[in-house]
């Protein structure tokens, strides 16, 4: 009995402490934390989102949590997003590079770093991944080729189950390696799917209690066993065997005619070779393939398995896009972009494939590289910032019935596509995804061949609802299918 109201008491007076603390910081509302862990307690280690919703449905759309004693802002709301990432673009522009990534990255790269090191290696990707193709007509040649051997690997199958996962991954990796380094990969090549094996952990361990952890306690967790050891064990694995690529492409190269991106970063390294103060080095160069290579693969060929799911689970939206795919298309002709807008109702489920699946829940950490006032009240230089997508995807505000799998809410009562602002798959602001048009060209590529090709089944007593694989990410649980060839 004592004992309990000992508990209690401590408990009120610590929620004093913090409530005053809070106040006089300013800092948005949220839970109290425990002593030393904060709110990990709270935080559904299987699904991080779960946790997220229910607070911004208490707290409103932006509050405070606590990993450790460090506090986290999270942004909830398409409106709240929309007013910080596109309305306070530059003052929340930065990225909280965690434990883990500054363990992995040193704060090199695309992704992970801050100020004029970010800003010219993403103002130099953006620029060669466009002269290399990004967003035109020669990139979508390449997504074809791709779509070609899927087809071939597929029909191959003969109509017995088989698990997609592993080809599509190969499949879109490879559009993205041709682009950075000039080359596919044999898309059934073991060391290949070995390292889509680490990119998908390492992705998976984004979202998981270890992650937090150890993001909390670096000093500590780095001493002590556990699943991050394997994380950073992938991480050096992929960056050695990038370094190897680009190894290769010092021996090889024409400066005079870079055939790549990462020719292109390697004369950049020469260009600035007597500027100490330069941000183009073998170092930034492997941080920033590492980054492309990662962010290249995962999202993307998730979305497309959850694309292939919903046509199992939907058999009859599966044979509307197939009818509309024969109309534009015929039954030989590849597709392309410029089919998009004459295909409104494939349009339409692309779009809430991505709306749904929500690939990347929490979006990536963005940090306030200074006091920020927002909303009235003020997120400390420092602080880690949640824009948390997921909220975005499923606020009832702009989608009818969020839970519902629908793609009719793209669609006018003339049939035609009409956009929804609140769709935010890839971000917003200056933190944007910067290989959007490339996902979007294989996502809508990839997914019209399946279906122009193929009619996709469930395996006999196997139909079942999408399971989640828990993690930082929402992808699908591997699954089998049945692809008929239909020509």
């Amino acid at each position: 009995m004592l004992s309990t109201i000992l508990v209690g008491l401590i408990t009120f007076l610590l929620y004093l402490v913090i409530s005053t603390w809070r106040k006089k910081q300013n800092l948005p509302p949220g839970p109290t934390p425990w002593p030393i862990i904060g709110n990990l307690p709270q935080i559904d280690q299987l699904a991080p989102y779960k946790t997220f919703t229910e607070l911004g449905e208490k707290y409103g759309s932006v509050y405070t949590i606590f990993f450790g004693w460090k506090p986290t802002v999270v942004l909830y709301g398409y409106d709240t997003l929309k007013e910080a990432l596109v309305g306070q673009a530059d003052d929340f522009s930065g990225r909280a590079i965690l434990s883990v990534f500054e363990r992995i990255t040193q704060n090199k790269g695309l992704v992970f770093s801050n100020g004029p090191h970010w800003f010219h290696q993403r103002r130099f990707s953006l620029t060669t991944l466009r002269n290399f193709g990004m967003g035109k007509k020669s990139i979508e040649e390449r997504v074809v080729e791709e779509a070609k051997c899927l087809t071939d690997l597929f029909k191959a199958r003969n109509g017995k189950p088989f698990n997609p996962g592993p080809e599509v991954t190969a499949a879109v990796s490879n559009v993205i390696c041709s682009v950075v380094f000039g080359d596919r990969f044999d898309t059934e090549d073991k060391t290949f799917q070995t390292l889509h094996t680490m990119i998908n952990e390492n992705l998976t361990f984004l979202g998981r209690r270890g992650f937090q952890i150890y993001n909390a306690f670096p000093e500590i967790m780095q001493w002590l066993p556990g699943e991050h050891h394997k994380i950073f064990q992938n991480a050096t694995m992929l960056q050695t065997f990038l370094r190897g690529l680009i190894d290769n492409h010092v021996l090889t190269r024409d400066a005079n005619c870079p055939r790549d991106f990462v020719d292109s970063f390697l004369n950049k390294i020469d260009e600035e070779a007597n500027d100490p103060s330069s941000h183009f080095t073998m170092e930034s160069l492997t941080m920033t393939t590492f980054n492309l290579f990662i962010a290249g693969t995962g999202t993307t060929s998730s979305t497309i398995r959850w694309a292939i799911k919903f046509m199992l689970e939907y058999p009859d939206i599966q044979k509307k896009v197939q009818d509309e795919i024969e109309n534009v298309l015929g039954s030989e002709k590849w597709p392309s972009l410029e089919h998009r807008v004459s295909m409104p109702y494939t349009d339409a489920v692309i779009h809430e494939v991505q709306r749904y699946a929500s690939i990347i829940p929490n979006g990536l950490p963005h940090a306030a590289l200074h006091d920020i006032k927002f909303k009235g009240y003020t997120i400390p230089k420092g602080t880690q910032i949640i824009t948390f997508l997921h909220s975005a995807l499923y606020d009832p505000k702009y989608w009818n019935k969020p839970e519902e799998f629908n793609p009719n809410r793209f669609l006018d009562e003339n049939g035609k596509f009409v956009k929804n602002e609140a769709l935010l798959p890839f971000g917003a602001g200056k933190r944007s995804c910067v290989g959007e048009a490339l996902a979007k060209t294989e996502i809508f590529i990839f997914f019209v061949t399946f279906l122009q090709k193929f009619n996709l089944k469930f395996p006999p007593g196997q139909k079942g609802p999408i399971g989640l694989t828990p993690g930082g990410t929402r992808d699908p649980e591997p699954f089998n299918m049945v692809a008929e060839w239909r020509l």
